[in-house]
């Protein structure tokens, strides 16, 4: 098996950037999720309320995240927290300490953007010194690991099987394929049978130089309808009602990919084209 895409995507929802290598943190890729839209009270919001969000494109300057939009010019947001306010954010039931990115970027958020049921928009970043914790029920015995504004973990592994086999079944509906763009994952996989990455417990460099833990499989959710280009959804329900009917070994629900953390590595690279090797789960698990 191979690395064949690592995506990161420095603002939630916002769009990803597509790199050749990756340096890896606790908190998973470099620069991953490290900001994110905010309400007025501090709540994240994301493409599931505003899939217009999509088509926001985002770049990393070598002092500077850029946001761009076809319907405003670029917003420079410098890479170093200089005295930011400080606030509380929260993303589901997870508080977090941020940095309020300024009122230049919260006009800029309400100009591409507009607002959310009255609420203004504003872009936070996550303070340096915090450390959100990873749910501990999926974690191991004595296991522990922190993310950014992700969702749930640091990590998010897919494979390309998975999105054939996925595709197959739409085509057999008379539905058009999707991109993997459609799941945000950090790490693409290819040569491995389809939703293989399932019964892995761990994926490492076939070198041994980093580890990863695939602790939970992923629960897909309206953004996964939502045109990654566009910010349109163009067949409501799908491919997400297709997962659906494909998922029989978990709970009720849509799934693909596997949640994961880093077990060993900080510091090294992820490069697309190196080779991996992957642990099975002890069976039952």
């Amino acid at each position: 098996m191979q690395i064949t895409e690592l995506t990161i995507y420095p603002v939630k929802s916002l769009g990803g950037i597509a790199l050749a290598s990756a340096p890896l943190t606790p908190k998973g890729l470099a620069w991953d999720r490290r900001w994110m839209v905010v309400d007025d009270v501090g709540r994240f919001v994301s493409q599931r309320q505003l899939p217009a969000m999509a088509r926001i494109r985002v770049a990393l300057a070598d002092d500077a995240l850029v946001l761009s939009h076809p319907g405003s010019e670029p917003l420079r947001v410098p890479l170093a927290a200089e005295g930011q306010p400080r606030l509380s954010a929260w993303v589901w039931e997870d508080r977090c300490d941020a940095l309020d990115e300024g009122a230049e970027a919260a006009a800029w958020l309400g100009a591409v953007l507009g607002g959310l049921r009255g609420s203004r928009l504003r872009l936070v970043r996550m303070a340096p010194d915090h450390r959100r914790r990873v749910e501990p029920h999926f974690l191991a015995p004595g296991e522990a690991a922190h993310t950014a504004f992700a969702d749930g973990y640091p990590v998010l592994v897919t494979t390309m099987a998975s999105l054939d086999a996925l595709n197959r079944r739409l085509a057999a509906k008379g539905l058009a394929p999707v991109p993997m763009s459609r799941f945000r994952p950090n790490l693409v996989i290819a040569g491995s049978e389809p939703f293989a990455e399932d019964g892995w417990r761990e994926l490492a460099a076939a070198d041994g130089r980093w580890r990863l833990g695939l602790r939970k499989p992923c629960q897909r959710c309206k953004v996964t309808t939502v045109d990654q280009q566009s910010g349109e959804i163009v067949v409501p329900g799908e491919p997400l009602r297709t997962l659906v009917e494909m998922n029989r070994r978990f709970a009720p629900g849509g799934y693909f990919g596997q949640n994961a953390i880093l077990l060993a590595g900080e510091g090294g690279c992820l490069a697309v084209g190196e080779s991996l090797t992957s642990t099975p789960a002890a069976s039952g698990k």
